[in-house]
């Protein structure tokens, strides 16, 4: 499981987020989905596209985070801050990894919306994002 209690605090500000993304980025490319749900707040919502309705609640994003990652590995994850409000977060990110067991290469870019608390907890997580898959790893 990630330390998360390294980011908390900053609240919702550049250094904040920064952070906050580190973490994202760390319990990602581990596949620790306990590790990702620390990252929000207990009544958090997590929408990952803007057709579907988001997710509600930390055990909901545990879930979720779950699945999505078990199908991963060789995850590499980076991203760009574009803007920091006193309210939200904005980076374009983009992360890598193999299909299991298919080892199809797999490559997302996409933007995310992020609100942090003043503890640096997420309360809302919006994402836009675009993939392509590629033949098998050798």
């Amino acid at each position: 499981m990630v330390n998360t209690k390294l980011i908390l605090n900053y609240g919702m500000n550049h250094k904040g987020f920064k952070s906050w993304l580190e973490a994202y980025r760390a319990t990602w490319e581990t596949r620790d989905p306990h590790g990702a749900g620390e990252l929000f707040t207990d009544d958090a919502t997590y929408q990952e596209t803007p057709f579907q309705e988001p997710i509600k609640g930390r055990s909901r994003i545990i879930e979720y985070w779950s699945d999505a990652t078990q199908s991963q590995e060789g995850i590499r994850f980076g991203y760009e801050i574009l803007a920091v409000t006193e309210n939200i977060g904005i980076a374009r990110w983009w992360v890598s990894y193999a299909r299991i067991p298919s080892k199809k290469l797999v490559r997302l870019n996409g933007i995310f919306v992020v609100a942090l608390n003043e503890e640096t907890r997420c309360t809302e997580f919006r994402e836009w994002w675009h993939s392509e898959a590629t033949p098998k790893l050798h």
